[in-house]
């Protein structure tokens, strides 16, 4: 029987949760040491125990990050450290007589912002609907999770890749050794995130160590084609070790990134992060890296391959991924010439053929809307296609849009899902949101949206509604105020895109392009 207690007892001592209503909270929870001193730039540790009773009651600190990114109420920052390697766990407050399932979610933002702490993400509602235990947990972010400074490790100091995709893995450790002691099912775990979690999700699926930690996943907006190739994540490490060495005033590179403050780091970062957007576009910074050993192919490889984690996935992305960037600069491939450079570093002879599929002429509209799947979609298809294949795959595209976002210009925007998933219609955000109507397809939406992701946390297959999606019978479900299913929607667009491959491992003149950068 699951027990309904606060007080739990793991292998690193007892942490005392809170009771919240029909709830009980833990929060704060150490799920590996902290990586600071000669842990930075290292896998994760395991946590250090502690003595007495832990009040896992506050979330702690957010990983490194711009402090504005951390805002998480009206004049409320949660403050940022090093020491943020923490996971959260939400029960329902009653005893349940067999364990539960398990539902770990990993927030997005680019994998440079981004807390547990983010009320959107407390997962509340969920737990309420479907029964379930909630998990959520920090990573590395930026150059202290996603850069890969390898290069620079010698006999006393060594440097890893990967550190936020191995936090996650370390964490997804803690769930399936603990999580039981909370009345969960350490048997059924389901993973799902969005954007940069869904990215991570998806290069999870491509990670041999996160194998049998996760017996099901959820991929939302992913982006699944961002993930680095070792020879960029070399050019731009080399790259920020250079504006770090020269705003510290020191020549040694392991000197550097042993003793640099948070705020060194963080201004190398972001001016790196705009001397990429410009340098590449369609390319982001930070991101997990194929480095042929922790993450041995891209994920689209993997998918396509095979040689992803055979579980049961829901994939899918929102019909308006753009339209959240579009007043970025350099945000999205919003323009004729960042376009043409990221075809001319891709495929060249595929620009007209892909053009060609959103109109005779790219208006703004239609290059927000090309930005937003080439991101977003055009991999999703590639890795929705992929492990179709070899396991259960369920593809939905997410249309809904108050009116009100409508008339804001962003429709169904990247991560828009979001509200219904967590509920957030259903709450004072959800009112402000539909206050020009709409509220009750918006609850609509969310009731669907949940028990279709309930259902398949439970049981490894959504709702009758929707079938599975195979190569033949391309069946995509398509959440609006009267879903649908839809089969092979956008099929001339997806054909244009078709065969046009993972973008890092497509772009030829490597070599070539790191003396250019050596140049500047």
């Amino acid at each position: 029987m699951a027990s309904a207690s606060t007080k739990v007892a793991l292998s690193d001592g007892v942490v005392e949760g809170v009771r919240d209503g029909d709830f009980i909270r833990w929060r704060g929870i150490p799920y590996a040491a902290p990586p600071v001193g000669d842990l930075r730039f290292r896998s994760p540790e395991p946590a250090i125990p502690w003595t007495g009773v832990l009040a896992a009651d506050s979330f702690g600190n957010a990983a490194p990050q711009n402090p504005k990114y951390a805002l998480v109420e009206r004049g409320k920052r949660q403050p940022v450290s090093e020491d943020s390697l923490i996971i959260n766990v939400v029960a329902p407050g009653r005893t349940s007589e067999k364990p539960r399932a398990v539902m770990v979610f990993i927030h997005g933002g680019a994998y440079i912002l981004g807390s547990t702490a983010t009320p959107l993400y407390y997962g509340h509602d969920l737990v309420k609907r479907g029964d379930v235990i909630f998990v959520s947990m920090n990573y590395r972010l930026g150059p202290l999770g996603y850069g890969d400074f390898s290069q620079f490790s010698t006999e006393d100091r060594v440097f890893e890749s990967n550190l936020g995709l191995r936090d996650q893995v370390k964490a997804l450790e803690w769930v399936r050794d603990n999580i039981a002691d909370f009345g969960g099912d350490p048997d059924n775990v389901t993973i799902f995130g969005e954007s940069a979690g869904g990215n991570a999700v998806t290069t999870l699926m491509a990670t041999p160590a996160a194998g049998g930690l996760f017996h099901r996943a959820i991929a939302e907006s992913s982006a699944p084609m961002l993930t680095l190739h070792k020879h960029y994540a070399d050019r731009w490490a080399r790259k920020l070790t250079e504006l770090l060495c020269a705003d510290m005033g020191v020549d040694d590179v392991v000197t550097a990134l042993n003793t640099a403050s948070l705020a060194e780091i963080g201004r190398a970062g972001h001016r790196l992060a705009r001397w990429v957007t410009k340098d590449t576009p369609g390319l982001l910074p930070y991101g997990p890296v194929v480095d042929g050993d922790y993450l041995p192919v891209s994920p689209v490889e993997a998918f396509a391959d095979g040689t992803a984690h055979q579980v049961p996935m829901i994939i899918g992305t929102n019909r308006n991924e753009g339209t959240l960037f579009k007043r970025l600069p350099d945000g999205m491939l919003s323009t004729e010439e960042s376009i043409t450079a990221m075809f001319a570093n891709t495929e060249p002879d595929a620009q007209e053929r892909i053009t060609g599929s959103y109109g005779e002429k790219l208006t703004s509209k239609e290059m927000v809307q090309f930005g937003g799947d080439y991101i977003f979609w055009v991999g999703t298809v590639a890795v929705t296609q992929g492990h179709s294949e070899h396991a259960p795959t369920y593809a939905y595209r997410y249309d809904f849009a108050p009116r009100l976002m409508k008339w804001l210009g962003l429709g169904a925007t990247h991560a828009s899902e979001l509200f219904a998933i967590f509920g957030i219609y259903r709450g004072p955000a959800g009112r402000l949101l539909t206050a020009v109507g709409d509220r009750r397809d918006a609850l609509r939406v969310t009731a669907e949206m949940q028990d279709q992701w309930l259902s398949f946390a439970k049981t490894g297959e959504p709702l009758e509604s929707w079938p599975r999606y195979t190569p033949k019978v391309r069946a995509t479900r398509i959440f609006d105020r009267h879903s649908y299913v839809e089969v092979d929607p956008w099929r001339a667009r997806r054909e244009a895109w078709s065969g046009f491959g993972d973008y890092a491992a497509k772009i030829p003149g490597a070599e070539k392009a790191t003396e250019e950068m050596e140049n500047v």
